[in-house]
């Protein structure tokens, strides 16, 4: 079989993730594997694609072959997908899979993006293997690899593969959404009061004919109370997309020279809040976004805007995309932001837009942070092992973790632990536990309405 490898790390040769490819290359000898890497060479892919689209006709299955970063894959490899898409490549009924290393933080949304993208193409997507990035050095992760491979293959030949998770669309589907109110009027800078409070940045990636997404930034705008500016992606002179190599983790400098890091910092993260103003694109925030979000990496793992506030404009069927909603929640979660809203365009643009300037002002003036949920703890706690354990390296995260009280274990709470000993053992008697009745339940409450009978 001619198996067609993606590899989407920046680090092209020195992908972790590859190494678990060319494992598979020595276990299965019969099979051809082919590697292109989209992750390092992306530049030279934009100026020529036809390699690729050769490359990926004559395969038999591809395998897409990345690291997690930020939520979702690289952002060179989401630009090829990008530049998949814009070709019109016919890969329809073509098996695809994926394998992708991390630390497990939001692997799942990764693996749904690339194949929701995939299945755009109507390709026969196969579920793909979601490794440890230290796998592939123990026995365990080395039969699971072999087991993935076997599966694939068996996959294959008997023609098996996922449903549709949706309707497929084709290439570079454009959703026209029918004009409302406010686009038949264009909100001038003069409409925007000078003498407003505060500073907020609204973040987009917005085109200079995307009169939707336009549209929904001016009315934001005029709505919103506080002073706002308008930072476009587009505009700022990006050298390159994040290329892995932990040149920051001591100090927090980009290795690249194009002054982003302290671009960041300046003139975005000091904001009151941030709005981010986006066109769904190839079921994501597009590939600048990406760019945007992955160049953050100077930053480590820290979450340095914790309790700022956020907001959503978007412009695109968002309620037809779970995987986006659940990413747009998430990294608010795990940054300990609170999410105000996300106003889109779909059904009633104008009053989304009110009550997202409504929201967003409230959460600003009342310091609104409430605490986090399953996605933002569970998310903070894969970091915080993997930095006490990269702690050598990664100082300035190490550093910030302490400061902030995120190393909580282990858990010292003696008492507590005492405490459910002594209940285990007692309701582990059958004639205790008859005789106590309600009195645990009543116990378990008792400190609580303690607190609440104090209240006067």
């Amino acid at each position: 079989m001619n198996i067609l490898v993606i590899n989407g790390s920046p680090k092209g040769e020195y992908s972790i993730t590859l190494q678990t490819v060319k494992f598979l290359e020595k276990k299965f000898p019969d099979h051809q594997f082919n590697v292109i890497h989209a992750g390092q060479k992306i530049k030279a892919l934009e100026r020529d694609f036809v390699p690729v689209i050769e490359a990926v006709t004559n395969a038999d299955l591809i395998l897409y072959s990345y690291p997690v970063y930020t939520f979702i894959v690289p952002y060179q490899l989401h630009r090829f997908i990008e530049l998949v898409k814009e070709s019109g490549v016919d890969l329809a009924g073509k098996f695809v899979t994926q394998l992708s290393t991390s630390k497990h933080f939001y692997d799942v949304t990764a693996h749904r993006f690339i194949q929701d993208n995939c299945q755009d193409l109507e390709m026969k997507y196969i579920r793909g293997l979601s490794a440890d990035m230290e796998d592939l050095l123990t026995d365990k992760g080395q039969r699971e690899a072999i087991a993935f491979m076997d599966r694939v293959l068996w996959s294959v030949n008997e023609d098996h593969y996922e449903p549709f998770s949706q309707r497929p669309s084709p290439p570079n589907h454009k959703v026209v959404f029918p004009p409302f109110e406010m686009l038949v009027c264009e909100v001038q800078e003069s409409d925007i009061s000078a003498d407003r409070p505060g500073d907020v940045v609204i973040l987009t990636d917005c085109e200079p004919d995307n009169i939707q997404l336009k549209s929904m930034i001016d009315q934001f705008r005029y709505q919103f109370p506080r002073k706002t500016r308008v930072v476009n992606l587009r505009e700022y002179p990006f050298r390159g997309g994040c290329l892995g190599c932990f040149h920051c983790a001591a100090d927090g400098k980009c290795v690249y020279t194009d002054g982003f890091d302290e671009y960041l910092r300046s003139e975005i993260q000091t904001a009151e809040a941030i709005v981010i103003a986006f066109t769904i694109k190839d079921h994501s925030m597009g590939s600048t976004f990406k760019l945007y979000d992955d160049r953050q990496f100077c930053n480590g793992h820290r979450t340095v805007t914790m309790g700022m506030p956020m907001g959503y404009l978007v412009s695109g069927n968002y309620s037809q995309e779970p995987n986006l909603r659940t990413i747009i929640e998430a990294r608010a979660e795990v940054g300990n932001n609170f999410l105000a809203g996300v106003a889109t365009d779909e059904v009633r643009p104008e009053w989304e837009i009110t009550e997202l300037a409504k929201s967003l002002n409230y959460a600003i003036e009342q310091h609104y942070g409430p605490p986090q949920n399953f996605y933002g703890v569970g998310g903070m706690k894969i970091f915080r092992d993997l930095i006490y354990q990269m702690q050598g390296m990664m100082k300035a995260d190490h550093k910030f973790y302490k400061s902030h009280g995120q190393y909580d274990f282990p858990q010292k709470k003696k008492g507590t632990i005492l405490k459910m000993y002594l209940v285990g053992l007692l309701i582990s008697n059958p004639k205790i536990k008859a005789k106590m009745g309600n009195a645990m339940n009543e116990g378990m409450i008792a400190p609580y309405k303690k607190l609440i009978d104090s209240i006067k």
